[in-house]
């Protein structure tokens, strides 16, 4: 893991991770039900344009990453906190346009 919790004025970034010759920006999503259609799907088209133009402040700011290849990840963790959940891992779940 390179990066924890960024915030910048273009948003927020949960991780930045290196795997190889990628860096991964990962978008961490819980929620307790199924319901509205769960963790996964609440990364919607405005919350990925969001983490697009935080990932693009990101690389802007820190020219040695700028060589890597970026993928966007996102891990759903679906169930309570202190509860049984599951974890889901999609990678490569969008793209930058």
């Amino acid at each position: 893991m390179l990066v924890r919790n960024l915030r910048c004025k273009a948003g927020e970034l949960d991780l930045v991770c290196r795997d190889g010759d990628v860096l991964a920006v990962v978008e961490v999503r819980q929620r307790q039900s199924y319901e509205y259609g769960g963790a996964m799907a609440s990364v919607d088209f405005w919350k990925q344009r969001r983490i697009i133009r935080a990932a693009r402040f990101f690389f802007e700011h820190r020219a040695v990453y700028r060589a890597y290849t970026l993928r966007f990840d996102v891990v759903a963790v679906q169930g309570l906190p202190l509860g049984v959940h599951r974890i889901s891992w999609l990678k490569d779940a969008f793209r930058a346009a």
